[in-house]
């Protein structure tokens, strides 16, 4: 009977979230939540919300699996969601099960890393390809090129984000690889690329948005929606789409298997699904967010963005990141750490 009772009680506590109260930890990537969004979730729940801030996926995986960390909500790569799945890091909160499931826009419902969506909700979704300060460099945008061999122009001033899979992505579509390859030769071409095009970098940093606003970077590996957020304050910045191949990711909001406020995570997982909510959350992030009904809440300039609106004859280089076998996975962890040194 108390086993029915506490399962009613969660229950109303989704549905009518005006009623719940408590605290909700969320462990996010950096200039990722709308400030908006949280104050109108806190007014409506009573809940307070902690955000904290991580620059990977690789930070966020090791910060969850050494344990003791205290969040309820983290936000993984679609590309990650199988790891922290695997490693029972996540709670099968079942999203699909919830009163808002119903707006998820069926495209990302069945998705390879969490078919059905027992444990994520989509956060935001993008592509990766290169943001370019168009006053100091006027060639050709829509090429790995600028970043693995770079023209004189842009030299010292580039910044590649952090975030291995997705510049080894993109590196191996620059070498002529596939996704998830593991061909040795391949993946050397790879290495003698990225150690050859390092020393042209000033930075391997995540945030990067003021930076390029400001001028300080002319170049560098980056997300659709922060070259966008550069652009607003720059006008000279522009967001290429690498025609050699470039990845289209989702991070998704999951419930931690150690949560403490389990409760309060569900709401706001459902709440996060509402159209006007996800809508929030790109018009801050400047990103697609996978929830339908959305797009008559996004600012205008959102809808003719070319950060978003993709060039026709460049949509058949793009390719959706998926989680690749452990062969090949250590073998570019490998790459990495070895760029990383």
């Amino acid at each position: 009977m108390k086993k029915t009772l506490t399962s009613i009680a969660a229950l109303m506590a989704i549905s009518s979230p005006a009623f719940a109260d408590g605290a909700l930890n969320i462990y996010n990537w950096g200039n990722y939540t709308s400030p908006e969004m949280i104050e109108k979730f806190e007014a409506e729940t009573g809940i307070k919300v902690t955000v904290t801030d991580y620059d990977s996926n690789d930070t966020a995986l090791a910060k969850i699996k050494a344990g003791g960390h205290g969040f309820d909500i983290v936000v993984p790569s679609g590309t990650y969601v199988p790891i922290f799945i695997q490693e029972g890091l996540l709670m099968e909160s079942k999203p699909n099960e919830m009163e808002n499931f119903k707006n998820m826009d069926p495209q990302w419902v069945d998705v390879e890393f969490d078919p059905g969506r027992n444990y994520t909700v989509p956060w935001q979704w993008g592509t990766v390809g290169v943001t370019v300060n168009t006053a100091v460099y006027s060639g050709d945008i829509n090429t790995a090129a600028v970043v693995f061999d770079p023209p004189e122009e842009l030299k010292g001033k580039i910044n590649v984000v952090p975030e291995m899979n997705d510049v080894m992505g993109m590196a191996i579509h620059y070498v002529g690889g596939e996704q998830c390859t593991d061909d040795k030769e391949t993946l050397m071409k790879v290495r003698d690329v990225l150690k050859a095009a390092k020393p042209f970098w000033v930075s391997m940093d995540y945030g990067n948005i003021e930076k390029f606003a400001k001028g300080d970077l002319a170049a560098g590996v980056n997300w659709n929606g922060a070259s966008f957020r550069s652009r607003v304050d720059n006008a000279d910045i522009a967001f290429g789409y690498p025609q050699e191949g470039y990845p289209v990711w989702m991070d998704n909001a999951a419930i931690l298997a150690d949560a403490q406020n389990v409760d309060n995570a569900k709401i706001f997982l459902n709440f996060i699904m509402d159209p006007e909510n996800a809508a929030m959350l790109s018009s801050f992030a400047r990103y697609a967010n996978g929830i339908a009904g959305s797009e008559e809440f996004l600012p205008e300039d959102m809808k003719t963005a070319p950060e978003i609106v993709v060039p026709e004859e460049l949509k058949g280089a793009a390719y959706v990141a998926k989680t690749c076998p452990p062969s090949a996975s250590k073998l570019y962890t490998a790459i990495w750490t070895d760029l990383l040194k």
